[in-house]
C-alpha cells in the first residue's frame, strides 16, 4: 500500500513541502515497477478486449466466406480447343487453366514455393506467429506498410474468395484472412491446401496456376520442369507483372537466383547445387506453337460452342476439331504467297494498296475494321469423305478484322456455278456428249430497256461444242443455252440439293455465276463431285468434353446422295478435264510454268464480271478445296484478272505440299455401267 506523509505543520510551512517532496522521491523510487506493471496490464486488458472483439466479430453477418464450397471446388479451366491429332490449338477464357493434381506437380516447383512464400507452411496451423511478430515490428520501423505476413493458407483464402477478402491491406481484411486459413487448416491436408494454392495463383496475363504458366514461358508441363524453371516460376508469383522475364529478363533472373538461394538455406538444395542452378539461363520458349494460327477457324468453334452452351455454366470444356495443323499452315503460306506475288505484279501492273503498304502505315490493334483496303483472301479444306474442315482460311489478318471470309462472305461465285448447271442436265438425260451452240444470246427482260446479251471471257464465239468441252473451257454461252433449255428453276433447284443456301435470282445470269455464294458451302458442294455423289455437309468439332470426360456434343456426320454414282461420274469427269490439257487451268496448275500438281485431281475456275472476284474449286478423291480473292468492297483486282491465273496456282501449290508428305490420292474409275465412245465434237455422233 502506498503510505501517504502525515501532515505536521501547516500546508504552507517550507518544511512540510520538503517533507512531501522527499516522500515524492521515495515514492517514486519504490513503486516506479508498480505502477508500469499496473498500467500495462490495463493496457493489455484494453488492447486484449479490443483484439477479441474485432476478431470475433470480424465474420459478423456472414462476412467471412464458408469453406464449405471447397469440398468440391475445382478452380475455374479454360476450353481447350485440339486440332485433329490431339495438338493444343487454342485456349478459350479470360483464365488460362489446367489443374494438377499435386503429387503430378514438380517436386522442385513445390519446394520453391515453399521457401519463398511460406517457410514454416509445414509446421504452422494456418497462421504464422513469428513472422507476424516480425511483420509488425518491420512496420512499426518503416511507419508504414513495409512487410506482410500472410502465409500459403491465407493467400489461398484470398485468392478463392476475392470477392469476399478483398485485395485491401487493412486489418480487418487480414483479420478475415486468418480466421479463414485457420478453418481451412482444421479441414484439409497440407497437401491438398498446397495443390489448390497451386492451381490457384495468378501467374501473368491470362495465365492461372503453375501449369498455365509453365506452359507459357518454357512450352511444357509443371509436371516436368528442372529446379531453376520451377523457383523462376515462384519468383515470377511474387509480383508476375515486375518480374515476367520476358519483359524484364534481368531482374526475373536476380528474383529467381533469391529463390534458389533461400532453397538452400531451408535444405531444399545444397549449396552446391544452388550455384550451379544459378547459372542456368533463363530459356523461354517462343511462345504457344500455335497461338496465331487457325485464328478464324478457332472464332468459328468458338460461336458454335456459344450457340449451344453457356460459358458461364461450363468449366474446362475440351473441343476437339478437324483442323489438320500441318493442312492450314500450308493454306495460310500458298494464299499469302499468291496473293504476295499478285501485289508484286508478278502478273501484271496491281494499281491498289498492297498489304505490306497498309501495315507499314501502322494499324491500332484494337481497331477492328469491317472492311480492308488490301487485297483479301479465303480458303477452306473439306474432307470429300466425311465433311470435316481440315484447314481454313478467313483472311489475311485477325487481328485487322475478324470478318470470316470463308464461311461469312456471300461473293459472286462465277463460273464455278455452272457445275450445278451440268449436273441438272446431266439429271435430265443429257451425255456429256450433247452439243451446244457457243453463240450469240440475246435475251429480253420486261425491267430493261435493251437486252441482255451476255460474252465469253475471251470475246469470241466458237459454234457447236459438246458439254464436256463446253465445261472444260469455261464457256459462258454454252452454259447459258443449256440452262435456259433446262430452266432456271431446274438449275436452282439442282443448286439447293447441293447446299446453296443464299438467294439465286431467277434470270438465265445464275447461270454463269451472278448468284452470291459463300466460300463454306462451295466447298462443301463440290464434295459430291470429289466422292461419286454423295455431299458430306462441314463440321468442325468432332467431340466436346467436359473435365471427367463426359461427352456433352458429339456432332454426327451428314452426307445426302445428290445424284447416282454412275452419272456422277460424268460430271466428275468433265471437271478433271479443266485441269486437263485445254482446260481454263491446265497452264496454271499442270503446265510447264505451273507448281507440277500432277495426281488425279478436278476442279472449276469462277470470275466475275470486270474481275472482282476469283476463283478456284479444285478437288482431290480425298480433299475439296475453295479458293476466293478478291477486296472487301468489290473492286476491280487488276486488267484481265482470272480465277484460272490468279487463284489456281495457289490451290496447285497449296496441294503440291500437302501430297508430298501423304499418298498420292486415288482417282475415279469408270463404273462399269457406263459405255466409252469416242464421239465427234462437232456432230456429237
Amino acid at each position: 500500500m502506498w503510505r501517504i506523509p502525515k501532515l505536521q505543520k501547516p500546508l504552507w510551512a517550507a518544511s512540510w513541502r520538503r517533507e512531501f517532496a522527499d516522500w515524492l522521491t521515495r515514492w517514486w523510487e519504490a513503486d516506479l515497477i508498480r505502477v508500469v506493471g499496473l498500467l500495462s496490464l490495463a493496457l493489455l486488458g484494453i488492447s486484449s478486449g479490443l483484439g477479441f472483439g474485432t476478431w470475433s466479430r470480424a465474420c459478423a453477418a456472414s462476412s467471412c466466406p464458408s469453406i464449405g464450397v471447397l469440398e468440391g471446388y475445382r478452380p475455374t479451366q479454360t476450353a481447350k480447343i485440339y486440332a485433329a491429332d490431339g495438338r493444343l490449338i487454342r485456349e478459350l477464357g479470360t483464365e488460362r487453366r489446367t489443374v494438377l493434381a499435386i503429387d503430378e506437380i514438380s517436386p522442385a516447383l513445390r519446394a520453391a514455393f515453399v521457401a519463398v512464400e511460406d517457410k514454416r507452411f509445414y509446421q504452422h496451423g494456418g497462421i504464422d506467429y513469428r513472422r507476424v511478430f516480425g511483420a509488425v515490428l518491420a512496420n512499426i520501423k518503416a511507419r508504414g506498410f513495409a512487410e506482410g505476413f500472410s502465409t500459403i493458407t491465407m493467400q489461398l483464402a484470398r485468392n478463392v474468395f476475392p470477392d469476399r477478402l478483398p485485395s485491401t491491406k487493412d486489418v480487418r481484411r487480414k483479420i478475415r484472412e486468418a480466421r479463414v486459413a485457420l478453418e481451412l487448416e482444421r479441414t484439409y491436408s497440407k497437401d491438398r491446401i498446397l495443390e489448390l494454392y497451386l492451381n490457384q495463383i495468378f501467374m501473368g496475363g491470362s495465365a492461372h496456376g503453375v501449369e498455365a504458366a509453365a506452359q507459357k514461358y518454357f512450352g511444357k508441363s509443371a509436371r516436368s520442369v528442372n529446379v531453376a524453371e520451377g523457383a523462376l516460376l515462384a519468383a515470377i508469383a511474387n509480383v508476375p507483372n515486375r518480374y515476367n522475364p520476358r519483359r524484364f529478363p534481368e531482374r526475373a533472373l536476380s528474383r529467381r537466383n533469391i529463390v534458389l538461394s533461400l532453397m538452400a538455406s531451408q535444405g531444399y538444395l545444397t549449396d552446391e547445387a544452388a550455384e550451379r542452378w544459378k547459372a542456368y539461363p533463363i530459356e523461354l520458349s517462343s511462345g504457344d506453337e500455335f497461338d496465331d494460327v487457325a485464328p478464324y477457324f478457332v472464332e468459328y468453334v468458338r460461336q458454335q460452342l456459344f450457340d449451344r452452351f453457356d460459358p458461364a455454366k461450363r468449366s474446362g470444356l475440351r473441343i476437339y476439331t478437324t483442323l489438320d495443323l500441318d493442312m492450314q499452315i500450308a493454306a495460310e503460306n500458298a494464299l499469302e504467297d499468291q496473293l504476295t506475288r499478285i501485289e508484286n505484279g508478278d502478273y501484271g501492273p496491281f494499281r491498289h494498296q498492297t498489304y505490306q503498304e497498309f501495315v507499314a502505315k501502322g494499324h491500332d490493334p484494337n481497331q477492328k475494321l469491317t472492311e480492308t483496303p488490301y487485297l483479301q483472301g479465303a480458303l477452306v479444306t473439306v474432307d470429300a469423305a466425311t465433311g470435316y474442315i481440315r484447314a481454313m482460311v478467313g483472311g489475311r489478318n485477325f487481328d485487322h478484322s475478324e470478318y470470316n471470309r470463308a464461311t461469312q462472305a456471300e461473293r459472286q461465285a462465277g463460273s464455278t456455278f455452272k457445275p450445278f448447271v451440268y449436273t441438272a442436265a446431266i439429271r435430265a438425260g443429257r451425255p456429256a456428249s450433247y452439243i451446244i451452240d457457243d453463240g450469240p444470246v440475246s435475251d429480253f427482260n420486261p425491267n430493261d430497256s435493251l437486252p441482255w446479251e451476255p460474252q465469253n471471257f475471251d470475246g469470241t464465239f466458237r459454234g457447236p461444242m459438246t458439254m464436256r468441252r463446253g465445261l472444260a473451257l469455261s464457256r459462258n454461252l454454252v452454259a447459258i443455252r443449256l440452262g435456259m433449255e433446262l430452266g432456271v428453276s431446274a438449275v436452282i433447284g439442282e443448286a439447293t440439293q447441293f447446299g446453296i443456301s443464299t438467294r439465286i435470282p431467277q434470270f438465265p445470269s445464275s447461270f454463269i455465276g451472278s448468284a452470291s455464294v459463300i466460300p463454306l458451302e462451295m466447298a462443301s458442294a463440290y464434295t459430291a463431285f470429289a466422292s461419286a455423289g454423295e455431299r458430306a455437309a462441314p463440321v468442325a468439332v468432332v467431340r466436346v468434353e467436359e473435365e471427367d470426360g463426359t461427352i456433352v456434343w458429339e456432332p454426327q456426320q451428314r452426307r445426302i446422295r445428290i445424284l447416282d454414282r454412275d452419272r456422277m461420274w460424268l460430271v466428275t469427269n468433265m471437271l478433271e478435264g479443266v485441269l486437263q490439257p485445254g482446260g481454263t487451268a491446265y497452264g496454271t496448275v499442270r503446265g510447264p510454268n505451273s507448281p507440277g500438281f500432277q495426281h488425279p485431281a478436278g476442279g472449276k475456275t469462277g470470275t466475275t464480271n470486270d474481275g472482282t472476284d476469283v476463283w478456284f474449286i479444285g478437288f482431290t478423291s480425298e480433299l475439296v478445296t475453295a479458293l476466293w480473292m478478291g477486296f472487301d468492297r468489290p473492286t476491280k483486282i487488276k486488267a484481265n484478272a482470272a480465277g484460272g491465273v490468279l487463284a489456281a496456282p495457289a490451290w496447285a501449290a497449296y496441294m503440291t505440299e500437302i501430297y508430298a508428305g501423304r499418298p498420292e490420292p486415288a482417282g475415279w474409275d469408270r463404273p462399269p455401267g457406263l459405255v466409252l465412245r469416242e464421239i465427234d465434237g462437232v456432230t456429237g455422233l
